[in-house]
Formats: C-alpha cells, structure tokens, sequence
C-alpha cells in the first residue's frame, strides 16, 4: 500500500536539488519548512472542510494533497517517510492511550 507513497517521497527528493522554476516541488522547497508546513496546514483545512461536509469526492481529492504536502514538509524538515514509518511501526500493538500518556512525560 505504501508504494505509491514511497515513490512519492522520493520523487519530492529528488526535486530538493531541482531549480524552483521547473517544478512546483521545488519552489515549494525552495521557500523553507516554515512555508511548506503552512501549505500543509491549508490542505489539511480543506480535507477537514470536505470530511465536515460529507463531500466524499472532494475529501479523497484533498486527503491527497494533504499526502503530497505532509511529504513536502518532511522532506523539507529533514524528516524521511522511513523515520515515519519506523515511528508507527515502534507503535504498533501499543495502546493508543499508553503511547500518548507516555509522549506526555517526555515533555
């Protein structure tokens, strides 16, 4: 299932070196973490806009976006999928509740 996902990631990879005027990875990269975790957070309204509506069709096209920008923003963060995948994959079999009470004692 991830497969599409990982070639994704490494696509968004491979456009960190990429002039921002040849793809439009790139010029998001190009203006930082802070710009690329604030389109981020648009996409993730409009999911959550499209989800309070029940516009199933709409909601798919932007869950998407919200895939593609969250990858954005890792890459830009010096954050990999593999980091992520490896954190949910330490989680895995864990209660929900234990894993977030104990997040909360490291703070």
């Amino acid at each position: 299932m991830s497969d599409i996902l990982a070639t994704l990631a490494a696509t968004i990879d491979a456009r960190r070196t990429a002039e921002p005027g040849s793809s439009y990875t790139a010029s998001l990269l190009a203006k930082g973490p802070a710009r690329c975790a604030e389109k981020f957070g648009e996409e993730a309204v409009e999911a959550i806009i499209a989800a309070a509506r029940g516009d199933r069709e709409n909601l798919t096209a932007e869950a998407a976006d919200v895939l593609y920008h969250l990858l954005v923003m890792l890459t830009a963060s010096g954050v990999t999928l593999e980091d992520v995948l490896a954190e949910l994959r330490r989680r895995e079999g864990v209660s929900g509740h234990a894993e977030k009470a104990a997040r909360s004692t490291k703070s």
